[in-house]
């Protein structure tokens, strides 16, 4: 049987998340000893147990959470009475340390003009695995914008049938014009990515937005573009931009506030 080491190092070379769930205290009578372990997918199953039952399935939960906030924890379980909330009756203590192992997180730059080329430069050198996509295939390849990890020569429309897109994946759109953007959002819009950023004015988002209405795309899902995209910085110059949108994309991320450190 593959042992769950040679899985997560199978998961590592293709750039997958999982969870790790690991016994790290035990104390009387418990399901598991210390040191067993459980691995987590993103679509909910697992490998390997650390007790079965209502244990596990508390743990499978707090996995999802570790999931949605990359961050790890530490969790104790006192298996004595279930009526008081307790998942079991061995009449042990049981710790397990719930531990994200993430893959890389992906910025998409659909659209590879001057923009986004500043953008995919930016984001390499963020540490970002790049992906860059555009329908001329004149622009979409590593002579015309150098930097990426993975070129996608095809209308955006198509982009989410052809790339795996994930929580740890984050779209800039930085497109030729609002038409574009009405055929392409509505499949990416029922991607799982983290942030759909939009380039462009509050007049054109508004134009994109009524024709998406009219094409039936829900205000739910239009709710989760940012457009325009980016940190307010008055920014001019494709690279000045560039830092706007990465600014707003590392704060969706790390989930920070984007105010002044002085404030």
């Amino acid at each position: 049987m593959t042992s769950i080491y040679q899985i997560i190092s199978e998961l590592d070379k293709n750039d997958e998340s999982v969870v790790l769930c690991t016994i790290v205290k035990s104390q009387g009578s418990t399901p598991r000893r210390v040191g067993s372990k459980m691995l987590v997918y993103p679509n909910g199953q697992s490998v390997g147990s650390i007790g079965g039952g209502d244990l596990e399935h508390r743990v499978l939960d707090e996995a999802w959470i570790a999931f949605s906030e990359g961050k790890p924890r530490t969790l104790t379980y006192h298996l004595v009475n279930p009526k008081r909330g307790d998942p079991g009756v061995c009449g042990g203590t049981v710790e397990v340390f719930v531990e994200p192992i993430l893959s890389t997180p992906t910025v998409v730059i659909i659209g590879a003009g001057h923009v986004g080329k500043a953008i995919v430069h930016l984001a390499k050198w963020l540490g970002f695995r790049v992906v860059v996509s555009d329908d001329r295939v004149e622009f979409c390849n590593p002579e015309s914008t150098p930097g990426a990890d993975a070129y996608y020569p095809l209308p955006m429309e198509k982009l989410a049938s052809q790339l795996k897109i994930t929580r740890r994946t984050f779209l800039a759109i930085t497109s030729r014009g609002s038409a574009l953007d009405v055929l392409g959002l509505p499949s990416l819009l029922k991607s799982q990515a983290a942030y759909i950023g939009v380039i462009g004015s509050k007049r054109r988002w508004l134009t994109t937005v009524k024709a998406l209405k009219a094409k039936g795309v829900s205000e739910e899902l239009i709710a989760r573009v940012h457009s325009p995209m980016g940190i307010e910085l008055n920014a001019e110059t494709p690279e000045e931009i560039a830092v706007s949108v990465m600014a707003e994309i590392l704060m969706i991320r790390d989930k920070g506030t984007g105010k002044s450190m002085k404030n």
